[in-house]
């Protein structure tokens, strides 16, 4: 890696995803071993137990940026649009309104995971994945799940105009997360 290194970044939809799984899998292994979140290999295969399923849905979409010399995955991101079965508003500690709850399949994108490789961090790529990822997104707000102790992920987030909005254990067993909304239409 050079400091110069041109990265590409690629949108790709769920069936084009599902055949970049391993280039997925590879960034969040890598990223999610590190503190706070000290993922293990059953927790990634874990995730890429939804992630397949996840990739089925006809509204899916992910990015990829990838160090373009050599083709080798640097970040990822994916997510798609929330239904109005989705289980995420029955997560936070705190109910919010109904107003805010309510989901129809295009209101709220559900921002599932960003995650750039620790050598590439600090040059512009979760930023430039996030903009892809929700670039024509109809969408009128993103939500997402972060740790409170990923400060860097925090403040990018807050800095990209999210807010926190409550806290909720994504999962069973897992740490409280800070739930986060970003308002796309005051972008």
């Amino acid at each position: 890696m050079t400091e110069q290194e041109a990265i590409t970044v690629q949108s790709l939809d769920g069936r084009a995803s599902a055949t970049a799984e391993e280039a997925f899998r590879m960034v969040y292994a890598e990223a999610f071993s590190e503190p706070p979140y000290n993922e293990k290999d059953g927790d990634v295969d874990a995730a890429f137990r939804r992630f397949r399923s996840q990739t089925r849905k006809v509204s899916f979409r992910g990015v990829l940026a990838r160090a373009e010399r050599v083709g080798e995955p640097v970040g990822m991101a994916y997510g798609y649009p929330l239904g109005p079965d989705t289980g995420w508003w029955d997560q936070l500690t705190e109910p919010v309104p109904d107003a805010m709850r309510r989901e129809d399949g295009h209101r709220t994108f559900g921002l599932m995971e960003l995650a750039v490789r620790r050598p590439w961090r600090r040059r512009g790529i979760a930023q430039r994945l996030h903009g892809v990822l929700l670039d024509g997104l109809e969408a009128q707000r993103v939500l997402l799940n972060v740790h409170p102790d990923s400060k860097a992920a925090s403040a990018a987030y807050l800095a990209w105009g999210y807010r926190k909005i409550g806290e909720a254990r994504p999962w069973k067993g897992a740490d409280l997360h800070d739930v986060l909304l970003l308002d796309l239409a005051n972008r």
